[in-house]
């Protein structure tokens, strides 16, 4: 069985705007993430779910290589995140 790791990042979060590409030690948040995902020796893949062309294009540098876009209605304040997560795990097997 193949493990794949959803990292779900929006690009509108009010509490701290832009947070996943904020610095951290010098790294975007969303490469922590993503660096993680791979220490880990979990996940076979690896996808990033975002509304934001600019958090999909950090993880491209990254080398994720499932890059899903989040349509807007998953992507609000109130989405539930389970529909994010399913909508990406469709995305990768169709892919």
């Amino acid at each position: 069985m193949l493990r794949l790791c959803t990292i779900c990042a929006r690009g509108g979060s009010k509490g701290v705007p832009d947070k996943n590409l904020r610095s951290l030690r010098g790294t975007p948040l969303i490469v922590h993430s993503i660096e993680q995902a791979r220490r880990s020796d979990l996940f076979a893949h690896i996808a990033v779910s975002s509304d934001s062309e600019e958090i999909l294009s950090v993880a491209r540098r990254a080398g994720v290589p499932h890059l899903i876009e989040r349509p807007a209605e998953l992507a609000s304040d109130t989405a539930a995140k389970l529909p994010a997560i399913q909508h990406c795990v469709r995305a990768v097997e169709a892919a």
